[in-house]
């Protein structure tokens, strides 16, 4: 196998490895995004719970 014709893939291969690096973009981002907003959801809800117990009387 030459790796030169395999990494120029024919002619295509501007086409298909920026489809490769989109899509390995695209996936850690699907990884990192719900990751991130289940964090910010459970400082919401610790700060809710927070000033909640402040408004509360002893």
């Amino acid at each position: 196998m030459n790796w030169n014709e395999f990494f120029s893939m024919g002619g295509y291969a501007l086409y298909v490895w920026t489809s490769y690096g989109l899509m390995a973009v695209i996936l850690v981002l699907n990884l990192l995004a719900p990751l991130k907003r289940h964090a910010e959801v459970l400082k919401t809800i610790a700060r809710r719970l927070k000033q909640e117990a402040q408004r509360r009387p002893s």
